[in-house]
């Protein structure tokens, strides 16, 4: 299959660069330039996100995964919050019109979408079929959800991907808290009851590909390990896994100080599960926290 890629730069996007090639797919990806970082196989084309790509001058390709956005996780100042709607509503809306403009369509958009879909919900089980939440999180996967969904005009499947905290060492949340629980310095946030949906980057990367070769998937999946945890669970798991105590809580106000508003998710409550990715038949390779993280810290 050919594919066209946005994002692959990024954390998701660099593991399922790999796989595609791996697998003989052709792949070309649309950036603000090329990364010599990332295997010469993958055909760069520029695009800021801030206009149509010209898709035309490209190969025709069978499938769009599309997962370009500013990141989240950092302080949410005006201009921040202004760069995270565009750089996921407006861009995706001119994605999807520039592949309106083809003659020759690809088969499906993959879009990556977020668990903060769902908000704040406490100990409620969300699936695909649950209602959203009414956050700035949930308000925008609300909305690039949408501008994704415009892509059934033109006769593509789609498939947003909400996608909940990715586990690596190559970057991400853990990558940011190993060396903290390597000291012995871990803590769980707050009271520790609030449930952290997680997913190791293997995992995603194939539900991505899952959903892009699925001929009858055209509906959200939750890019969600089936078994999430509490964060006082999760705090015990990497602590063991590292083999350290931690026995510290961060108290919520001190990571206000630290993050703005931003920190507020960090102690948002998401039980999630991905009903309909296994109920379509994706397997897990990496389902238990534990035999997770074992997997990637050496």
């Amino acid at each position: 299959m050919n594919y066209l890629m946005t994002g692959a730069t990024g954390l998701i996007g660099r593991k399922l660069l790999e796989i595609l090639l791996a697998r003989g797919d052709s792949v070309q990806y649309l950036g603000r330039r090329r990364n010599a970082s990332l295997d010469a196989r993958a055909a760069f084309f520029s695009w800021t996100g801030e206009n149509l790509p010209s898709l035309n001058a490209m190969p025709r390709m069978d499938a769009v995964i599309h997962l370009a956005g500013e990141p989240v996780a950092q302080r949410w100042r005006p201009e921040v919050r202004k760069r995270i709607i565009s750089s996921r509503v407006d861009g995706t809306r001119n994605l999807v019109s520039a592949i309106g403009e083809l003659k020759h369509k690809p088969s499906v958009l993959v879009s990556a979408s977020a668990i903060g879909y769902y908000g704040d919900r406490s100990d409620e089980v969300l699936t695909e079929t649950s209602s959203p939440g009414s956050d700035f999180l949930a308000d925008l996967c609300v909305h690039w959800e949408r501008e994704a969904s415009r892509a059934r005009d033109f006769g593509l499947r789609v498939v947003p991907v909400r996608i909940a905290a990715v586990l690596s060492t190559a970057g991400g949340a853990l990558a940011k808290m190993l060396p903290a629980f390597r000291l012995g310095l871990g803590s769980k946030l707050g009271n520790g009851r609030q449930w952290v949906s997680w997913i190791h980057l293997e995992d995603v990367a194939q539900m991505l590909l899952f959903a892009a070769t699925a001929p009858r998937l055209d509906s959200p999946l939750n890019g969600s390990s089936p078994n999430p945890v509490t964060n006082a669970d999760f705090t015990r798991a990497l602590a063991a896994a590292v083999h350290r105590p931690a026995v510290l809580a961060a108290p919520r106000l001190a990571l206000r100080l630290a993050l703005g508003q931003m920190s507020d998710v960090l102690f948002q409550s998401a039980r999630v599960l991905p009903a309909a990715a296994e109920g379509a038949g994706f397997r897990f390779e990496h389902p238990v926290l534990e035999e997770a993280l074992s997997s990637l810290i050496r």
